[in-house]
């Protein structure tokens, strides 16, 4: 079993009906946590990737009725390599 996670960014919070529907995506084999931040309007998903894909994750939850603006990196990029040291003229 390989955990993953995946942090979406939403637009308009949501509707009790996609509160509901998103309770059903909790069922999904292989869910295992949707967790909500309101002050940031972002979900964070942990899933089971031996079961599901990123994109299905991202197409339960649009189904669900969430608005979906960005899916938000986890880790921040790696800093760029330090220029390589200039040649000594000779």
């Amino acid at each position: 079993m390989t955990q993953l996670d995946v942090l979406y960014r939403y637009g308009v919070p949501p509707t009790e009906s996609a509160t509901l529907a998103m309770a059903r995506v909790r069922e999904v084999y292989g869910v295992r946590l949707i967790e909500f931040n309101e002050a940031k309007k972002t979900v964070r998903v942990e899933f089971d990737a031996s079961r599901l894909t990123e994109p299905v994750i991202h197409q339960l939850l649009r189904r669900a009725g969430l608005d979906i603006v960005e899916t938000v990196p986890l880790s921040a990029p790696a800093p760029p390599p330090p220029p390589p040291p200039a040649a000594a003229s000779a």
